[in-house]
């Protein structure tokens, strides 16, 4: 089987280069160590005279990366307006700030099948498609209609909420039951699971049993799989970053005293504002841990144009600047806020050297940077995760301490805590940690999702032998353009 794998964003993966989103960083290894074509946007868009959308293809390991100018006509609907404005705020449970036209969900539909028809210069008898994430949620039924029948398999890697905020998305309905052209769709936890399980049942009126769900068009399994990290090769990493001229010079200006870290996307998902809030009060109520410890807050932009982000991003510098001014003195700044993204490398070793790492997202479909900062801690000496119960990745690091981001109090416990945990407790948590992220690693998520992608492919097509009663709702799968 020859596997491609499809994505909104892909990296080359250089040394140096900033790596914005776990959904890059996970899939990386995957593509080097598989021999796996990723097909993703090249970062700019073309006016439609072109005859090949293709910008470049190089390799990446044994695999290859396949980079595609979009259609300019369509890329600011499809992105900035159906994908991030209408899906990303509903898929994590935020349907107040949902922001769309008609006009940007069809684009959205124009530029997954733009996608389908440029993924035919890759199709081969033994190909297998897996497609990635909110940006392409009618892809499968795009291919569908171009007359693939090889595996499809989807992975979402936020969150999928309850149905009632999903009905909150316009065409809720034809996106899901454009889903249900994939063979296999994976989810990070349980729960998402569960709501897309909810809503199929309770919207569509379709039954799921023992995981399956079938339509007139085939059947469908879902199933939950963790992501995980390349654990040994991140901790090595974070070892040799250690001598990195970037974390060198941060470990310099410490002076002893204690460092806290967050890395995240400037998003509203994230729960920054409520983290820096959590800061404010503990050295409030803590006036002892002055000048003993600081937070070093990495936040990348994204997503400028939009509304709410560039509100998030005033707002945050604005309370950062409040809290300085309130706690800091002459030589003592408490908290170093940077808008800009780090390498994989230098991530590492600004992990290891932050003695609490805090993860206090509002909602997350799995937030690999928790992982991360685990896999990057001195065994002998580890540093303790603050980690939001409502990222997925709470779900397998139960020895973190656990918080509830809403909860600015419970926060800035959990924050001094950490800050002054015995070596004993430390470790035990770290280990208890390290154990389940080797037991769940990236390698074994994308051989338990390629395996059950085969399989759920010979399941529907046993099931295209055997008639299917249709439920009176459930409308054709078509693409945009039928």
């Amino acid at each position: 089987m020859s596997l491609v794998v499809v994505s909104n964003r892909i990296t080359r993966g250089h040394a140096n280069e900033p790596i914005t989103g776990g959904l890059a960083a996970a899939l990386l290894p995957i593509v080097e160590k598989s021999g796996a074509i990723w097909v993703g946007s090249s970062g700019r868009v073309r006016d439609g005279v072109q005859k090949e959308p293709f910008a470049e293809i190089e390799a990446l390991g044994t695999g290859a990366l396949a980079m595609l100018d979009l259609p300019a006509a369509h890329y600011e609907g499809y992105y900035e307006g159906f994908a991030n404005s209408a899906l990303w705020p509903a898929l994590h449970s935020r349907a107040d700030l949902i922001r769309v036209s008609q006009g940007d969900y069809l684009s959205y539909r124009e530029v997954n099948a733009f996608m389908a028809r440029a993924l035919l210069r890759f199709r081969k008898p033994e190909t297998a498609f897996w497609i990635q994430d909110y940006h392409f949620l009618a892809l499968g039924a795009e291919l569908r209609e171009l007359g693939v029948d090889q595996p499809v398999g989807f992975f979402l890697h936020t969150p999928w909420a309850p149905r009632d905020v999903m009905e909150g998305v316009p065409h809720h309905r034809e996106l899901v039951e454009a889903m249900l052209a994939y063979d296999l769709i994976g989810f990070q936890t349980e729960g998402d699971c569960e709501n897309f399980t909810n809503y199929l049942s309770s919207t569509l009126d379709l039954v799921v049993e023992d995981g399956t769900v079938a339509t007139p068009h085939g059947t469908t399994r879902l199933a939950v799989f963790p992501i995980g990290i390349d654990v040994e090769k991140f901790a090595r990493q974070a070892t040799k970053a250690i001598s990195h001229p970037d974390v060198s010079r941060l470990r310099r200006s410490l002076n002893g005293e204690k460092l806290a870290i967050g890395v995240d996307r400037l998003d509203y998902s994230k729960g920054l504002i409520n983290r820096v809030k959590a800061f404010d009060k503990m050295w409030t109520v803590h006036p002892s841990l002055a000048r003993t410890a600081s937070l070093l807050q990495v936040a990348t932009p994204s997503r400028g144009a939009i509304e709410a982000y560039g509100q998030l991003q005033s707002e945050l510098a604005k309370l950062v600047s409040d809290v300085n001014g309130l706690h800091g003195e002459v030589d003592w700044t408490p908290i170093r806020y940077l808008n800009k993204g780090f390498s994989q490398t230098v991530l590492a070793g600004l992990y290891r050297t932050a003695q609490v790492g805090v993860v206090t997202p509002l909602h997350d479909g799995m937030n690999l940077v928790a992982k991360e900062y685990v896999a990057a801690q001195n065994p002998a000496d580890p540093g303790v995760l603050v980690l939001s119960k409502f990222a997925g990745a709470a779900n397998e690091l139960d020895t973190a301490l656990l918080v509830n981001p809403h909860d600015i109090d419970g926060m800035a416990r959990a924050i001094a805590t950490a800050l002054s945990m015995p070596l004993l407790e430390r470790r035990m948590r770290w280990e208890a940690m390290m154990a389940k992220l080797r037991r769940g690693s990236i390698q074994q998520w994308f051989e338990a999702f390629v395996e059950a992608l085969q399989k759920a492919r010979a399941e529907r097509e046993a099931a295209a032998l055997r008639p299917v009663l249709r439920p009176p709702n459930l409308w054709p799968l078509r693409s945009v353009n039928a």
